[in-house]
């Protein structure tokens, strides 16, 4: 089956998505872990956290690392911004539901989820999300 029909069929969003997982490798059966907190910890008591479920060696999850980085150090005191590794642990994948990779979750300062995401997210998507969330 030729891109031109296959995107036809299932929809570009879907298409970049399962060619997303094919070249990572992704599923919820490869082991999971977590930098810089233990999973237990997360979502973080009493702040806003944002969760990024990935692998070091995941493409998608691989352009988000700096951005991960660069937001982790910026909200640093303010939200938590946490990175956990698919492939190293499978407890925090059947924790939180996750099906496919990268997968972004956003937790109010209570611990409630407000936003979930797949795929690449990034940036200015984050800090939107994180501005809805009573930050700027």
């Amino acid at each position: 089956m030729t891109m031109k029909k296959l995107s036809a069929t299932f929809g570009m969003a879907t298409l970049i998505g399962i060619i997303g997982l094919l070249l990572c490798g992704c599923s919820s059966d490869e082991p999971i872990s977590s930098h810089p907190q233990p999973p237990g910890d997360v979502p973080v008591k009493g702040m806003v956290t944002m969760v990024d479920l990935g692998a070091d060696s995941c493409i998608p999850c691989k352009m988000m690392a700096p951005i991960i980085t660069k937001l982790e150090k910026a909200y640093r005191g303010k939200a938590a911004i946490v990175f956990i590794d698919v492939w190293k642990d499978k407890e925090p994948a059947k924790r939180f539901g996750i099906r496919a990779i990268p997968t972004q979750i956003f937790f109010d300062k209570g611990g409630k989820e407000v936003y979930r995401h797949t795929g690449f997210l990034g940036e200015a998507d984050i800090v939107s999300q994180l501005k809805k969330m009573g930050f700027s």
